[in-house]
């Protein structure tokens, strides 16, 4: 009877039914992701009461209290300003490095190569280094600014609110462009030669080419790396967590940072919880509308 009962499992295991291989990624998406959403949409309606230390029903009161929040609207707004400026940004950096580098000659496949090594570095420890790079007093960045004219001693990058986001933003760029980089150089070097061949043949100039025939054939691509880079930049909680903590004032703060702080340091779990979905549904609406404007197709 085992005999049978071990032949019968490995018959199921090896035969054309697909849940013994679904079964354990069906249990990693129940414990990880639906469980939580399901939870978290469960907490919104509850509060933490320190006096009871337990968790009361509230209602939509943390709903209520999120659109009547002022300190929501300005995290908001910064978040989408280091959104957009920083995915315009990356892309056109990304794109112009990415046409640099899409060279078969030598020495030029070893600075690919480099290219990895910032994304294999903690996005905390790379928040540190560019928070001694734009130290007022000893930053090599600072220095170097100020130097140039563009920067004052009296005004430090991070605690100046009109350019702490900005100091926030290099540290991002530095580490996540090459990213792009990465992918614009697959894109790029998977494109057939036929067309730029005709175009040569044509006479077509340089800027010609690239605008007539690598970016519509690139389009696709740029599509998937804006996708992926942008619900990455949304979320954006680490740099500053680590740079500035969401100051001078609120000039940094961004949904994500907002969320911890009212979870972790007022320990409001229900606002945190309704602040988080609040970003889950931003994420949703704007990736698939996104997917849906430029005809992504997976």
């Amino acid at each position: 009877m085992a005999f049978v009962g071990t032949r019968g499992l490995r018959g199921y295991i090896t035969g054309d039914s697909p849940v013994p291989w679904l079964a354990p990624l069906v249990a990693m998406l129940m414990v990880f992701t639906i469980y939580p959403l399901f939870y978290n949409i469960w907490l919104s309606f509850h509060e933490y009461a320190p006096f009871k230390r337990q968790l009361v029903y509230v209602g939509t009161e943390n709903w209520n209290n999120l659109f009547a929040d002022p300190r929501f609207w300005e995290a908001l707004s910064v978040t989408f300003t280091y959104f957009f400026v920083l995915l315009a940004i990356q892309i056109v950096l990304g794109m112009f490095i990415a046409l640099l580098l899409d060279s078969d000659e030598p020495g030029f496949g070893l600075l690919r190569g480099l290219l990895t090594l910032t994304l294999v570095i903690p996005p905390a420890i790379t928040g540190m280094m560019f928070l001694l790079l734009e130290d007022p007093e000893f930053g090599v960045l600072t220095y170097i600014l100020e130097g140039m004219g563009i920067l004052s001693g009296q005004n430090p990058i991070l605690a100046t609110s009109s350019t702490a986001l900005a100091g926030v933003m290099l540290a991002d760029i530095w580490q996540w462009t090459p990213f792009m980089v990465l992918i614009f150089l697959a894109g790029l070097r998977s494109l057939p030669q036929e067309p730029y061949e005709a175009a040569m043949l044509d006479g077509a100039s340089a800027f010609q080419t690239f605008r007539r025939i690598t970016l519509p054939m690139m389009s696709k691509v740029i599509a998937v790396a804006v996708l992926i880079r942008g619900i990455d930049l949304f979320r954006a909680f680490d740099y500053m967590f680590v740079m500035t903590s969401g100051g001078p004032g609120t000039s940094t703060y961004t949904l994500s940072l907002y969320a911890w702080q009212q979870t972790f340091s007022f320990i409001k779990w229900g606002y945190g919880a309704t602040l988080s979905l609040v970003s889950l549904v931003l994420i949703l609406v704007i990736a698939n509308l996104f997917i849906w404007i430029a005809k992504v197709r997976w």
